[in-house]
């Protein structure tokens, strides 16, 4: 503060030489007058101390008791004025009452405490003088407040072992109660959080991380935090930290993006959802025996051969959308092998599509996420076509690649390796549940998501993750889809026919809904509806396992599922006759008339939206004439909880209309 804290200072001052002099000078009550001198004192050689130390000295308490001794200070010179009345008339009809003084040499006392307190409180930590410093007097009235004064003084003054225990305490406040994390931020405890996460040893930098996740409960004060300069310093975290407080940071990402949206854009600027993304490939890939890898070279090698056999027609992923070309295969997944043992080609011309590869994912990424790459080194690995320029070519693409972990600072890559199972299993959990939470509605970083190794990383950690992982991968899954849903261009390019991460995750979450005995359920049938449009007509086995799990006890999962097949019995779906002609065969129709008859409000609606769709596109069913849909849609539309929505009334309408014209010709034809 300095000069500032002068300016504040100078008015208490004054005023306390002011009591003095007019208690020096008392012709009444001069026995308390000069006790109101002697603690009048104390408190005017504090302040001055105080003024030495301007600089040291913590704002927000700082105002809040000068302020307050200052009040004390004019009303102490009020009283010795009366006492310095002379004459006998004067001193007749001046009445001070006896409990005047005591009341004023309490309050007087008060103040020497706080300013004290102030002191010792602002001062630098000695390593001798490790008591509790206790609270000031002024902590009558908000004791909760003075504590928090205490902890974020010791932030700034404080040795860093004292640093970590005070942002422990703020954890604690913090997590009790939403009010005390406001007053955190008023008091201004965000930025010596931000810096002993950024200069604190591993303890404090974990504490003080996962303060600032819990200070971000609401947007407004999520905001402040982000304006506080937070996304670079979880950056260079993320970026060089020891894991433990990475996967912290990683924790409080997620909890900023989920309570501060607009804070995405500014965490995807500072390249965390590539570094997010690094840290989920880190060890995830080559855990997968189906996608082992044995060094980078071998990865883009491997890439390559992919490529020479989709060219040659070998199998291909054949369950997205029609119209896609099965041979133009962009780089997004192109530093993920995926090999499936129908590799046959020459040796000469594996070594060219290699070379061409390499140099077409050194231009294609020259760009990306990571800030672009200079133009001097994107010319020079172009113009460098000698066989001998490879492997710097691979190596320029490896460090700029989105997903690709950085190993600097603290031990790297071998530190990395070598951290116990429990905190790499932490450490993917939070990445995950970071990348659900900054992906949420987010076309820009799902490209960026999907343009990496996270698909399959999440592919691989929904099958073989447990617990936090496999649930936060889900989450993660769900929105993706969820976004490319509603983005044609993110669908089209992310969930390629013959990529390997689309059909690793597919597959994952099929077998999730085969299952069908997960928390995870819910996240994985929500996710395969989003992808709805993407799948062919003669991809049918996910509509199987929906159609088993409209019959499920659990009305959530059973009205999930009814959304999730409405996404491929839509009028939007350029399948959807195909598609509902799947679900007439998978048996649908008789659990959806025993769900609108008799299922749950919540899964009564969907059931009703998708048995409406199948009517509508399909009359001609002699299963929809056995099971009287007919009769289910007249009962339906006559009930106002299931026709409240305009567009839901005219789907049924539409629905039932094409039953009837189609029933009254059959019994036309009958006749």
């Amino acid at each position: 503060m300095g000069d500032g804290v002068k300016q504040i200072l100078a008015k208490p001052i004054q005023l306390a030489d002011q009591v003095i002099k007019a208690a020096d000078e008392a012709a009444a009550f001069k026995q308390e007058c000069a006790e109101l001198k002697s603690r009048t004192a104390k408190i005017a050689d504090l302040l001055r101390q105080a003024a030495r130390s301007s600089s040291e000295l913590y704002e927000r308490p700082t105002r809040r008791i000068i302020d307050d001794t200052a009040q004390v200070l004019e009303k102490a010179l009020s009283l010795a004025i009366k006492c310095r009345a002379n004459g006998f008339l004067k001193r007749t009809f001046t009445i001070i009452p006896a409990a005047a003084f005591r009341k004023m040499i309490s309050h007087l006392d008060n103040s020497i405490g706080d300013v004290s307190w102030l002191l010792r409180v602002s001062a630098p930590a000695d390593a001798s003088d490790s008591d509790y410093l206790g609270l000031p007097p002024i902590a009558a009235n908000e004791p909760i407040l003075c504590l928090i004064w205490a902890q974020i003084a010791i932030l700034y003054t404080g040795s860093l072992d004292d640093k970590a225990d005070a942002a422990a305490s703020l954890v604690s406040l913090a997590r009790d109660n939403d009010r005390y994390g406001k007053l955190i931020i008023e008091e201004g405890g965000v930025g010596p959080l931000l810096k002993l996460v950024k200069e604190g040893k591993t303890e404090g930098q974990e504490s003080a991380a996962k303060a600032i996740g819990l200070l971000g409960r609401d947007p407004e004060s999520a905001e402040f935090v982000v304006v506080a300069g937070v996304c670079s310093v979880f950056a260079k975290i993320l970026k060089e930290g020891p894991m433990r407080v990475q996967a912290v940071v990683a924790w409080a990402v997620s909890e900023l993006a989920a309570h501060y949206p607009k804070c995405q854009e500014l965490f995807a600027q500072h390249n965390v959802v590539r570094l997010l993304v690094g840290h989920l490939a880190f060890e995830t890939i080559q855990e997968h025996s189906k996608y082992a890898i044995a060094t980078q070279k071998a990865s883009s090698i491997h890439h390559a051969v992919v490529m020479v056999s989709n060219n040659a027609g070998s199998n291909n992923f054949g369950s997205m959308t029609n119209g896609v070309d099965n041979d133009d295969d962009d780089d997004h997944n192109s530093h993920i092998p995926h090999p499936n043992g129908r590799m046959a080609a020459s040796p000469s011309r594996l070594h060219s599509v290699v070379t061409n590869t390499m140099l077409m994912r050194a231009q294609a990424n020259s760009g990306r996420v990571n800030g672009n790459v200079s133009s001097h080194g994107h010319n020079q690995a172009m113009n460098k076509g000698k066989p001998n320029n490879q492997s710097n070519l691979h190596t320029h693409h490896s460090q700029h690649s989105i997903g690709s972990l950085p190993v600097s600072g603290n031990g790297g890559l071998k530190a990395r390796e070598s951290e116990d199972p429990e905190t790499k299993a932490y450490m993917k959990a939070m990445a995950a549940r970071a990348l659900w939470k900054l992906a949420k509605g987010n076309s820009a970083i799902c490209r960026s998501i999907t343009e990496s190794r996270a698909l399959l990383c999440l592919a691989v950690l929904l099958e073989k993750g447990s617990g936090e992982i496999q649930y936060n991968s889900a989450m993660a899954l769900m929105e993706i889809t969820a976004v490319a849903e509603k983005d044609a261009d993110l669908r089209r390019y992310a969930f390629k026919p013959n990529s390997p991460a689309c059909k690793a995750m597919v597959d994952q979450l099929l077998s999730i809904i085969q299952r069908a005995d997960s928390d995870l359920l819910v996240p994985c049938i929500k996710a395969i509806g989003h992808l709805g449009k993407t799948f062919r007509a003669t991809e049918t086995r996910m509509i199987g396992p929906l159609v088993q799990l409209l019959d499920e006890r659990e009305a959530e999962v059973s009205r999930e599922a009814a959304i999730s097949l409405s996404k491929f019995a839509c009028t939007d779906n350029y399948l959807h006759l195909d598609h509902c002609k799947a679900i007439i065969a998978a048996g649908g129709v008789k659990h959806l008339v025993q769900l609108v008859y008799f299922g749950e409000q919540i899964a009564q609606v969907p059931a009703l939206v998708l048995l409406s769709y199948i009517a509508l596109h399909v009359p001609d069913s002699e299963e929809l004439a056995q099971s009287e849909v007919l009769m289910v849609l007249e009962w339906a539309s006559k009930q106002a909880h299931l026709i409240q929505d305009d567009s839901r009334e005219r789907l049924l309408l539409e629905g039932r209309g094409r039953l009837e014209l189609y029933q009254s010709r059959v019994s036309r034809e009958s006749k």
